[in-house]
């Protein structure tokens, strides 16, 4: 599983928190915050994908180099 998926979940989980959290206590800058970084752990979450989807068709895990 390639780190970007791992740090994409975390993104997700944190930016789901953060906008239950603004929303219940009605900080929008705090909501709009887990918006954003759920957003963000979105897109991490597919690059991950799309780099184990590759290091699979490839045929193993030393294509770290290519996408560091």
């Amino acid at each position: 599983m390639d780190k970007d998926r791992v740090v994409g979940g975390t993104k997700k989980v944190t930016g789901t928190i953060k906008k239950a959290a603004g929303k219940a206590t009605g900080n929008r800058r705090l909501e709009a915050k887990g918006r954003a970084d759920k957003a963000e752990g979105r897109v991490r979450s597919a690059v991950g994908k799309a780099k184990d989807a590759i290091r699979e068709l490839v045929g193993g895990k030393h294509t770290d180099t290519i996408f560091s």
